[in-house]
């Protein structure tokens, strides 16, 4: 049987008189004394009367309710981020063509892990054919200009043949061979091996390849399209140096440097929570959101993490040795927070302690009592929600 010991006491300022149903004459000072001095175990402005609540053992077991004294514990004092998932720059890579043409297969879909240089797709155009005609016809006459080239040179050096006969050999090899390198750029854009070229063979497709190693996040063509030039074909990301890209507000960034610890939290991933370390602070407030962006990097390899994803982040910013007491200790009733002192004799008593909350880390809190408590005292170390309905419940049969 739950029991309820209530301490209830009236004040009427001014003459000091008590009032009930019917007139009393007024108390003798020594009353009005022992009145005081019950006063002053709460705060004179307080208006609300918390009691106590008694439990047997059993109660207390099948609660879940232990006892003990209040610890010192390393606390973190931290500041609180919101970003996301990324990659640095040279980690991500949009496909594009040089050449307009028609897609002609698709040899990849999006997850696909590729390496650099992997065939993602061929394309297939006349221009295509017409690029490699065009510098086979300008290759094969490269060595005849050269040829010519070398023999009025050798003529104008022995005084034989004319200045205008070589300047004008020179020029056109020269032009030639511009043009020629200028072929072997285009081609190598496309995918194309210029030096089979060179031996006559022609291919009626190009390849699309991949320029860094990573896997593939988007596909945005179809087979048969016609693509422009510098359209996006493919995304790929390389999720090797996967990150947190987090924004700080204007206010903190004060506290932000390189190499503090992080914890992360991605609701995908549940409750396990992520560790890593600020690795990249911004140098330029966005006017919009007026925050910083600050990149941490993520300790450990994840392979659910995904580019995108939202992240709560905790930034640790110091670390200090303070008296706390888990979590499930404290219960807010209005705008106070209390915790119980705990007193075990034949039954367990719980006393509501007011106290003001100075941190969170890991599960526990750091506090400072209201009011000087004796170290060797006692706390309930977990159940406070309990405690605090068992009390309404008690308060509220008592006020019928």
């Amino acid at each position: 049987m739950k029991i309820l010991h209530i301490y209830s006491i009236a004040i009427v300022f001014g003459l000091g008189i008590l009032s009930s149903c019917k007139k009393q004459e007024p108390k003798k000072d020594n009353h009005k004394e022992e009145n005081h001095e019950k006063v002053d175990m709460h705060d004179e402005h307080e208006e609300e009367h918390i009691d106590k609540v008694i439990l047997t053992k059993e109660q207390t077991s099948i609660l879940g309710i232990s006892i003990g004294p209040v610890s010192q514990r390393s606390m973190r004092g931290y500041i609180m981020a919101n970003g996301k998932i990324g990659v640095p720059p040279q980690n991500e890579a949009v496909i594009t063509t040089s050449l307009g043409a028609n897609i002609l297969s698709i040899e990849v879909m999006e997850g696909d892990e590729v390496k650099k240089g992997q065939v993602l797709a061929y394309i297939s155009h006349s221009d295509i054919i017409s690029l490699q005609t065009d510098y086979l016809q300008t290759y094969n006459q490269l060595n005849y200009l050269e040829q010519d080239f070398q023999r009025q040179q050798k003529l104008y050096d022995a005084n034989v043949g004319s200045g205008k006969d070589f300047q004008k050999a020179k020029s056109t090899y020269l032009s030639s061979k511009g043009l020629a390198k200028g072929y072997e750029s285009q081609l190598s854009l496309l995918g194309l091996n210029y030096k089979t070229i060179r031996e006559g063979v022609i291919s009626s497709k190009a390849p699309i390849r991949s320029t860094i190693n990573g896997f593939i996040e988007l596909v945005a063509v179809k087979t048969g399209q016609y693509v422009q030039p510098q359209r996006p074909l493919f995304e790929i990301v390389n999720t090797e140096h996967i990150h947190a890209d987090l924004m700080v507000f204007e206010n903190d960034i004060k506290n932000i440097r390189n190499g503090q610890k992080v914890k992360f939290s991605i609701r995908s991933l549940g409750q396990e929570e992520i560790t890593g370390k600020i690795f990249s602070v911004g140098k330029s407030i966005e006017e919009g959101t007026k925050a910083l962006h600050v990149h941490a990097e993520i300790d450990g390899h994840y392979e659910n993490l995904i580019v995108g994803m939202y992240v709560n982040a905790r930034i640790i910013i110091n670390e200090n040795e303070e008296q706390a007491l888990p979590e499930k200790a404290f219960i807010k009733h209005g705008e106070k927070l209390y915790v119980f002192k705990g007193e075990e004799n034949e039954k367990f008593e719980f006393d509501p302690i007011e106290v003001i909350e100075k941190n969170r880390s890991e599960g526990y809190v750091s506090f400072v009592f209201k009011t000087k408590q004796d170290k060797k005292s006692n706390f309930a170390r977990s159940g406070a929600y309990y405690l605090m309905a068992e009390m309404k419940k008690n308060e509220s049969e008592h006020s019928h």
